[in-house]
């Protein structure tokens, strides 16, 4: 038998199995699509929190806030924004989170003139109270870079500096994972976080390695899901558009 009677014999041979193996391949895209559960749908209207989310500020009043001491929150409404009352002490939330997807709109002072480094509209957000997202004016502003705008204070340094010149809106866009606890109390995971600066990624997916301190190394002591908590650092530095998203 000559050799190309060989090959279209085997040719022919192989003709059955190509054809099922075709026809599978035809089936495959069915067998890897999944339908259930469904995703909730989440309306996303522009310039307005998702339909899903917590409100915590709605530009009319602080009613879902409280002193940090409890008791009414302190901080001046007005023109749809809350600015802090310098020496009034921080506010922090009613309501108590863990994991959350954050949006937050802050504004430094546009007066600089005096000012500089941290005394530059220097507030903060701290995370179930102990860990601090870093607000600032940073905009030309040189300071420590592990305590600019968008840092976890003292320990986990920008990608890069989003700011906006001082009296500018600017924006964080946080994914927030907070840290589990043994039984025993131990540290099971670290926290996580996620920050955006006006549209930027500046952290990603940073592990945090405690709670803030000043001075000292940062350490974990368990705890359970806590207020967020916003910083009267003497400077009078405006928010709006408080929302979030429990995760």
């Amino acid at each position: 038998m000559t050799r190309s009677i060989v090959m279209a014999a085997c040719v022919l041979a192989a003709a059955p199995a190509l054809a099922q193996a075709q026809g599978d391949r035809r089936g495959e895209p069915a067998k890897t699509e999944v339908w259930t559960p469904v995703p909730v749908a989440v309306a996303t209207p522009k310039g307005a929190a998702p339909s899903d989310a917590v409100v915590l500020f709605d530009g009319t009043d602080l009613s879902a806030w409280e002193g940090e001491q409890g008791g009414h929150a302190p901080w001046a409404v007005a023109d749809g924004a809350f600015t802090v009352v310098p020496g009034s002490k921080g506010i922090r939330t009613k309501q108590r989170f863990c994991d959350i997807q954050l949006h937050v709109e802050w504004r430094s002072p546009a007066e600089i003139e005096g000012f500089d480094g941290q005394n530059r509209g220097n507030s903060g957000i701290f995370l179930q109270e102990l860990y601090e997202l870093q607000v600032l004016d940073s905009y030309d502003n040189p300071t420590y870079a592990n305590g600019q705008a968008a840092s976890i204070y003292k320990q986990a340094i920008p990608l890069v500096n989003a700011s906006r010149p001082p009296g500018l809106w600017q924006e964080y866009d946080v994914i927030w994972k907070a840290p589990r606890f043994s039984e025993g109390g131990g540290l099971a995971s670290p926290a996580r976080i996620t920050v955006m600066h006006n549209g930027v990624l500046v952290q990603d997916a940073v592990i945090v390695s405690g709670k803030t301190e000043y001075i000292g190394a940062p350490s974990y002591s368990p705890h359970g899901c806590a207020p967020i908590y916003l910083q009267d650092h003497d400077s009078k530095v405006s928010f709006r558009n408080v929302w979030v998203r429990e995760l």
